[in-house]
């Protein structure tokens, strides 16, 4: 437990960096396994539209005596085929298949017989199928338009590599909890919709942080440069990566005391619908940001002729390096045990005495001069005693 504290410790206080962008195999299969369970999702299960979006009949009563099999019994007595029965707080909301006026009175009958709530306290609603309709298409036409705005900003901004990654990133986000919807089975609603383009902007917000840290990393990278794109980016995720950590983990808690909180203490429907999307959308926006856009960016740019440069130089500086390094250690290791001979590496005794020693052979001309340069200027010779009295007379 220390041990995991200390290694936590230390990753927070920035000592310890993950190679995230080293890694896009293991995040991109991560990836592709979530999609597919959301894939999946969306084709078997399908996703459970509200009756904003498909049309119907909306019953509203209080009846906290009963349970959830009697109040679909109730409603399903009064001539509702389908009921999907939901407690919102300590009122229950009942949505059947659209209905005629007539059909909607019987129903308000049979409750009123059944639960014993009175006719008038039990409040309707009819959502005719052409005004979901509407709604859907209002909700498509605000995604796209969002997502060109995206990526006008940070081409604009950035460059369209950043974008393109940004994108990919939200679509990634988008599948990932609509599957969860899915697999769910929770209601799909316009308080949903909602949640979905809060969880677009959050994703984009980590996203930007992120690109603009590698942006200014990287801006002083040339051809003599020490590191690669890959290596500088790394080195910006790892930088922003402790507070992209904490802002989601802070954001996080109170969705998340709305979601299991919430609904199940108070039985918040439309926060649950809400919540939702906040809560998988956050997680996953993040994980997104972080392990898809940046290792997809990296691979864009790693592409560009520069930075490919930088990297082919990159590797012959260090297959130079190497070869230095190898050609290096046989001498030492020649030095170390004292020559070529063998010896401790000192002169022999005798090379001082072979200097004056004639060589074999006829060379005269070289003895003579090296005893010449060995004698300096050249003297007198000296004169005996007998010439110095033959001098003086």
């Amino acid at each position: 437990m220390l041990g995991l504290r200390a290694i936590v410790s230390r990753f927070y206080s920035g000592e310890v960096s993950a190679d995230i962008v080293g890694r896009p195999k293991l995040w991109y299969s991560l990836s592709g396994l979530l999609l597919a369970l959301s894939i999946a999702g969306l084709v078997v299960q399908g996703l459970n539209f509200g009756v904003e979006f498909r049309g119907g009949s909306v019953f509203t009563f209080n009846a906290p005596a009963h349970s959830i099999e009697d109040v679909r019994g109730a409603v399903r007595a009064g001539g509702a085929h389908q009921a999907i029965v939901q407690k919102a707080g300590g009122d229950w909301r009942v949505t059947t298949e659209s209905l005629s006026s007539h059909e909607v009175n019987e129903v308000k009958k049979s409750i009123a017989d059944d639960l014993g709530v009175p006719a008038d306290k039990v409040s309707t609603q009819v959502v005719g199928a052409s005004w979901g309709g509407e709604i859907s298409q209002k909700a498509w036409q605000a995604l796209a338009v969002f997502m060109v705005l995206i990526i006008i900003y940070l081409s604009l901004a950035f460059e369209w590599r950043m974008a393109l990654a940004a994108l990919v990133a939200l679509l990634h986000d988008l599948v990932i909890t609509a599957g969860v919807y899915a697999w769910s089975g929770f209601e799909v609603t316009p308080a949903t919709l909602l949640g979905f383009l809060t969880i677009l902007g959050y994703s984009l917000y980590d996203a930007v942080v992120v690109f603009d840290m590698i942006k200014e990393v990287t801006r002083p990278l040339g051809p003599s440069s020490k590191i690669t794109y890959s290596q500088a980016a790394n080195h910006a995720l790892a930088s922003t990566l402790v507070r992209s950590l904490n802002t989601s983990f802070v954001a996080i808690l109170p969705v998340a005391a709305i979601l299991f909180i919430g609904t199940t203490l108070f039985g918040a429907g439309t926060l649950k619908d809400l919540s939702l999307a906040l809560f998988v959308g956050m997680i996953v926006g993040t994980y997104s940001s972080i392990c898809v856009a940046t290792p997809l960016l990296v691979q864009l740019k790693e592409r560009e002729p520069r930075y490919r440069q930088l990297r082919e130089n990159i590797a012959r500086r260090e297959a130079s390096a190497k070869r230095q390094a190898k050609s290096v250690r046989p001498r030492a290791a020649v030095a170390a045990a004292g020559g070529p001979s063998g010896g401790s590496g000192e002169a022999a005794p005798d090379e001082a005495a072979d200097d004056d020693a004639e060589p074999a052979g006829d060379a005269p001309t070289s003895v003579t001069v090296r005893k010449v340069v060995q004698q300096g200027p050249r003297r007198q010779p000296r004169r005996t005693t007998r010439q110095r009295r033959r001098g003086g007379k």
